[in-house]
This record gives structure tokens, C-alpha cells and sequence, in this order.
């Protein structure tokens, strides 16, 4: 008897299979590939994430950079998948950053997956504000706010996915 394991496709690899994108791309063999999906009982865009020895700031914790990168294309898709469906497209936008802050809360151990949840709590024609959690061992250990836009055609942005 052989057991076949079925692994869903995350909502970048469904979108945007060619996105290089340092955080998020699933084509970049680099990055940092968050693979990211909708929670079905509450809405929000969830993701696991384990981080490897070159993405430590010092012994044991995560660089804050990397933080900020996992919750801003998290925060990101996040968007994106709410203004697709507040539209009801078969396909996200491509978005953009417009603005995000990160609060660094408290060290990041890189002992343990990390997770991240985001959530829109704004949305208004192309652009969504979204809330973000980095937790580790059931503690947040840093979190974000930041606005997303769809870009238009002539945006280098546009069609990036």
C-alpha cells in the first residue's frame, strides 16, 4: 500500500507560478518562497515558515529584515486576494506596498516554523489595508500595518504575476 500525499497549492503558486519575488516568489530559488492560504473559517490568509541558519541576526534569532519581508508579501497576497474577490475576478491584481510599518516586538526564534496571519481590516476601490502577526511558540513577536494598491498597466509592477 503506498500512500500518496496531496499538497495544496499555496495562493502564489495557484496566481503566480512565475513570480520572482524575494519573499514570496515561488520561481525564486533564493528567496524566502512563503506559501500562504486562505483559512476558511475566518477569512484570513495564513502561512508556516521555518527559517534556515542564513537568516539569523545573531545566534538563535531571525533578522528583522526578514521579518519585515515574510509579513510585507504575506500582507501583500493578503490584499491582493481580498480586492480579487471584493471584485469578483478570477484572478488578483497585481499589488504594490504603499506604505507598511513593522513593530518588532520581541526576538524571533528561529528554533521553531513561525507563523504569520493577515488580515484586511480596510478596503476601498484598488487599495486594501491589511493587519499582520510574525508569532513563534504561540507568542507574536512582531507585527504590521501597511496599504496595498493594484497597479494599472505602465506600473513596472503590473503583470508581475
Amino acid at each position: 500500500m503506498s500512500l500518496e500525499v496531496v499538497v495544496e497549492p499555496s495562493v502564489q503558486e495557484r496566481h503566480a507560478p512565475q513570480n520572482a519575488c524575494f519573499g514570496c516568489g515561488p520561481a525564486n530559488a533564493q528567496g524566502l518562497r512563503i506559501r500562504s492560504f486562505i483559512e476558511a473559517d475566518t477569512g484570513d490568509l495564513v502561512a508556516t515558515w521555518s527559517p534556515e541558519a542564513h537568516h539569523q541576526a545573531f545566534p538563535g534569532v531571525l533578522n528583522g529584515g526578514i521579518c519585515g519581508a515574510l509579513l510585507d508579501c504575506h500582507s501583500n497576497w493578503a490584499a491582493a486576494m481580498h480586492l480579487m474577490t471584493a471584485a469578483g475576478a478570477e484572478a488578483p491584481p497585481c499589488t504594490v506596498t504603499a506604505d507598511f510599518h513593522v513593530a518588532l516586538k520581541r526576538p524571533t526564534p528561529m528554533d521553531a516554523p513561525l507563523s504569520l496571519r493577515a488580515r484586511v481590516v480596510e478596503s476601498e476601490g484598488d487599495r486594501a489595508v491589511v493587519e499582520a502577526t510574525l508569532s513563534a511558540n504561540g507568542k507574536v513577536t512582531a507585527t504590521c500595518r501597511g496599504t496595498f494598491v493594484a497597479v494599472r498597466a505602465g506600473h513596472p509592477a503590473f503583470h508581475r504575476w
